[in-house]
């Protein structure tokens, strides 16, 4: 059987590691060993990043909620429990939209919440 040399895959292997690792600075952009560490941590990194985006939208959401339900004199956790007991299935980026966008909207959704908690 011939013997089957190794140097064009690695090639490709080490040039598809530093195209990542282009912009990064000094070795990291330049040196396959230094690049590979770069990048394996850069993509998990992002992975991580893209799971905390999500937190931190709804974080951002909840406050928003938080806000607007106590112009109309309620809690946050006072109104999502009325929505809940009214049955009304609406998620939290939405209402959110709406204590932004249509805030008689909203304050008709409070006052529902209202009168079911009382």
């Amino acid at each position: 059987m011939a013997r089957v040399k190794g140097a064009l895959n690695a090639k490709k292997r080490h040039n598809r590691v530093l195209k990542l690792a282009k912009g990064y600075r000094g070795a990291r952009s330049k040196q396959y060993r230094v690049a590979k560490q770069s990048v394996m941590r850069a993509l998990s990194s992002s992975f991580v990043g893209r799971k905390e985006r999500k937190r931190q939208f709804r974080q951002l959401w909840i406050a928003r909620i938080n806000a607007a339900s106590r112009m109309n004199g309620l809690s946050y956790s006072k109104l999502m429990y009325g929505l809940k007991v009214a049955g009304v299935e609406i998620n939290r980026k939405m209402l959110s939209d709406m204590a932004i966008n249509d805030p008689e909207g909203f304050t008709a959704l409070t006052e529902v919440a209202k009168s079911k908690i009382a």
